[in-house]
């Protein structure tokens, strides 16, 4: 019977102890905090908080449809000469690593300007390769074809005129001074009168370099017109 007013004391105390850990965390240190915990808690599970919108994406991460009569597209360079480039066309992956077709050089995916079928994709290596390869591929193109390239580690040192004219004659500005390990996006087509919009270049500089000895990745995304067939 000695012992009932002090356990009486502790029960008293242990009481008082565990309403207040329950009060700070319901309430918090802060009113507005702790206001808002409160809330979460006597939130009704029949309406649970409202998750923000994903981003939609559209053909190739486009944020954005293509017009009508127009194909998506989307260029990535390689990233030094480690991860290489990737080539796509209407949400369909025409060249990358996983689909072991890229290669250092120049990678090129000609496709059919009316009907956007792939035509033919090759790697071509601008270090150690034969650039006659690279000439026959692009000298015999139809009016009309649609020319993606991507380039991967040096696209350059074996370039002599002819390609760099060929690539002119597609719309290409950059293909001119194009230099050992520069990174270059572009897409053009056989038979344009102008300069294409589509082209991103950098230079190789030791002074605006991302990477050890080359410059960074480059990227390109955008919606081609695709050509009216011939007597429409």
């Amino acid at each position: 019977m000695r012992l009932a007013g002090p356990l009486r004391v502790v029960v008293i105390i242990l009481t008082a102890g565990l309403t207040w850990i329950l009060a700070s965390l319901l309430l918090g240190t802060e009113s507005g905090f702790g206001f808002a915990r409160l809330q979460r808690l006597l939130a009704s599970p029949e309406n649970p908080p409202t998750a923000e919108p994903r981003p939609r994406w559209f053909k190739c991460g486009l944020p954005q449809p293509c017009p009508e009569h127009h194909l998506a597209f989307r260029l990535v360079s390689g990233a030094a000469n480690v991860v290489g480039p990737k080539i796509c066309l209407e949400d369909q992956m025409l060249m990358s690593s996983v689909k072991n077709n890229v290669g250092r050089g120049l990678n090129i995916a000609l496709v059919n300007g009316v009907n956007g079928e792939l035509i033919d994709a090759k790697a071509f290596d601008m270090w150690a390769g034969d650039v006659n390869e690279l000439l026959k591929f692009l000298r015999p193109l139809h009016e009309g074809t649609l020319v993606f390239v991507a380039s991967f580690d040096d696209p350059a040192t074996k370039m002599n005129e002819e390609a760099r004219g060929l690539f002119g004659a597609l719309g290409s500005r950059a293909a001119a001074d194009l230099a050992f390990r520069d990174s270059w996006v572009f897409a053009g087509a056989k038979g344009v009168q102008d300069k294409s919009p589509f082209e991103q270049h950098m230079k190789n500089s030791k002074s605006s370099n991302k990477y050890e000895g080359w410059p960074e990745a480059l990227e390109l995304a955008g919606c081609v017109p695709q050509r009216t067939p011939e007597g429409q």
